[in-house]
Order: structure tokens, then C-alpha cells, then sequence
């Protein structure tokens, strides 16, 4: 993407610099099981055409790119179906690290274990560049479970590799609305999420909307880190 900036490695100043968060981030950490409708689409036109229909409510845009760790054993993937991410936002203005875990998906609703903190961005860059670094970050819940719960040797971690994706955020109709554009080094999917306390009702009025504006769109089957692993894009069916 043209509008993605190359980021270099800055200097730290300090090495201990997180905030735990989720919404909020001066709350305490917390797993919580986060609930997503989500709906595929075919194409770059289904989306650009999703895109229009939605532009009156649109209220902000990501640029994101995803980074995830693990094992050279991928120990986190297979033996505890957990993913280490790093998320920066928007040129590193921002950077989360999160522990998913115990993904389940099904009619297009996914639910997952989640846990988030906030970091120094130079902090993510310095960790993203020699991952070795996480083992040197204090009090970090996600690490220490990490280390104790899944008994991964901070030091042993190693970068995967990850994917960029632009997110267009929208409200409507009492709803947040995620239209997602992600870049994988073998192709581009499209898909818009809803996270939602009753993600039936959701679905049907994503169902709705799409049906109404002849929209095409399949339930989503696995989460981006699935297809990441994966190495190529699932079949639109």
C-alpha cells in the first residue's frame, strides 16, 4: 500500500514501557471472550460497493499492520491454539499486544479467548525487530502467562511474519461496523466484522443489509491468522 510509510527501528529510551488495557487503558488486564460476526466478501467490488453503502456513517479508518509470534515449534499455535500478536495502528501511533486464544467459528460468528495491553510503540518496534526483547519487559500479564501458563521461554520466541490491513469503522444502527481490506503476501481478503453482545440479531442485519444492496458474502470459516498460517486464501463458497 502507497499510503504505508517504512518504519525504521528508533532508539529506546526505556524498556519497560506498557499499559494493560482493553477498551480502556488504565483498566486492569483481563481474558474475555470476544464475540465477532463475520462475513466475507467476494472481491474488491462487493467491498467498494459495501464501502458506499456505508460511507454516510463512516467515522474513522485504521491503517494496521498485524505481526504475530510464536516458537520456531509454532509450541503457542499447536499445542495451546493461542496467537501473540503485536497490532500497530496508523504509522505507530499506536501498538497493542495481544493473546488470543481457543478460537471457535461457526455461521459466520467467531468467538475467542482475548487479552490486551498497550505498548510503547518504539518498545513493539524494538521487540517486532528482536523479539528476544519480550523477556525483558516487567510487568507484562500477557507475557508471564505466556511464560508460566504455556511454558514458552520468552527468549525462544520468534517473528512469524504478519499482514496490513485497512479498516474503515462505521456506526450504524446501534452497531460497529469493521470493513476490513487485508494484505497477505499471497492475495487480499475482504470481510466486515461486528462485535456484538447478541451476535444472532447482528448477523441478520448485516444479512439485511447486504441482501437489500445485492451484496455477495459467504460466513467467514477461519480468522485472518488461520489463513496467514495457511499461506493462501480460503475459497469463497
Amino acid at each position: 500500500m502507497s499510503r504505508w510509510i517504512k518504519n525504521n527501528l528508533p532508539r529506546l529510551s526505556s524498556i519497560s514501557q506498557i499499559t494493560h488495557s482493553h477498551s480502556n487503558p488504565s483498566a486492569s488486564p483481563s481474558t474475555i471472550m470476544e464475540v465477532e460476526v463475520k462475513l466475507r466478501l467476494p472481491d474488491s467490488t462487493a467491498h467498494q460497493k459495501l464501502s458506499d453503502v456505508l460511507s454516510p456513517y463512516h467515522t474513522k479508518t485504521h491503517l494496521q499492520q498485524n505481526l504475530f509470534f510464536d516458537t520456531a515449534s509454532l509450541s503457542l499455535a499447536t499445542t495451546h491454539l493461542a496467537a501473540l500478536r503485536l497490532r500497530f495502528y496508523d504509522l505507530d501511533s499506536q501498538a497493542i499486544l495481544s493473546l488470543k486464544a481457543k478460537p471457535v467459528i461457526s455461521a459466520g460468528i467467531s468467538r475467542i479467548e482475548e487479552e490486551e495491553e498497550s505498548l510503547d510503540p518504539s518498545l513493539a518496534r524494538a521487540c517486532a525487530a528482536e523479539p528476544w526483547r519480550f523477556s525483558t519487559i516487567e510487568k507484562s500479564r500477557i507475557l508471564k502467562r505466556v511464560n508460566e501458563e504455556f511454558g514458552v521461554d520468552l527468549m525462544e520466541l520468534v517473528s512469524l511474519g504478519g499482514f496490513r490491513n485497512v479498516r474503515a469503522v462505521h456506526k450504524w444502527n446501534g452497531l460497529k461496523l469493521e470493513l476490513d481490506e487485508t494484505q497477505f503476501d499471497f492475495g487480499v481478503n475482504y470481510e466486515i466484522e461486528c462485535e456484538s453482545d447478541d451476535p444472532d440479531e447482528a448477523k441478520l442485519m448485516l444479512e439485511e443489509l447486504l441482501n437489500q444492496n445485492g451484496i455477495s458474502f459467504s460466513y467467514s470459516q477461519v480468522s485472518k491468522f488461520a489463513i496467514f498460517r495457511s499461506g493462501k486464501l480460503p475459497e469463497f463458497k
